[in-house]
């Protein structure tokens, strides 16, 4: 999910039909989920979003003050743990429910862990199971939190129905998580950008795995 980076001339957002054409298909391109879900139907109380033309650049990577050095996390079996859609919903919020079990998304900038870069393991929010160490998460500059890894076994990867994407999701549950982009340029081992919804995820503390 997220901004796919895309690097634009500087020239007025509408200043033609053409070039109005062009940014809407890159919108498309680089948006984490449709814009369908990310502009609902009915779209009463929705804060209106705004996109600037201004490209973004590769940030430098920022990382924890000391690396979190935990060791092997336990990981739930691939699709162990698959549940009907009632039960989701009883034990997630509607939010929740709406970006892991509909593939939505949340606005950028918002998240909880955008900024985020404590120590620790972030952890699948709707089953708990570990997806991602800290020390993999990077800024960006997209809107959303960003890694360039997750742990082994982790993370599936799916392209997206209409081929310009490939969403990542819980191995374990299913849950979407957002998607994952390559080759943009960031100074990271992977040349790997996982796009993450905050709400998709639980941080769990370095000192939580300490014995």
């Amino acid at each position: 999910m997220g901004f796919n980076i895309v690097r634009t001339a500087s020239t007025p957002l509408c200043s033609s039909k053409s070039k109005s054409k062009s940014i809407f298909s890159t919108l498309l391109r680089f948006h984490p989920t449709s814009l369908s879900t990310f502009f609902p139907s009915k779209p009463a109380a929705s804060p209106t979003l705004f996109i600037s033309a201004t490209p973004f650049t590769a940030s430098p990577v920022q990382q924890p003050k000391r690396g979190f050095r935990g060791g092997i996390v336990a990981m739930a079996a691939p699709g162990s743990l698959h549940k009907s859609e009632e039960e989701w919903r009883a034990i997630l919020s509607p939010e929740q429910f709406r970006i892991l079990r509909q593939k939505g998304t949340e606005f950028p900038g918002t998240g909880e862990y955008d900024k985020f870069y404590e120590e620790g393991v972030y952890s699948c929010a709707g089953c708990g199971t570990p997806l991602y160490k800290s020390t993999t998460k990077f800024n960006s500059g997209c809107g959303w939190p960003a890694f360039f890894e997750g742990l082994p076994g982790a993370i599936n990867r799916n392209p997206d129905p209409d081929g310009m994407r490939t969403e990542i999701t819980c191995a374990a549950c299913g849950g979407h998580l957002g998607h994952v982009f390559k080759g943009e340029g960031f100074p990271t081992p992977t040349n790997e950008r996982h796009c993450v919804n905050s709400i998709s995820l639980k941080f769990v503390p370095a000192n939580s795995y300490k014995n």
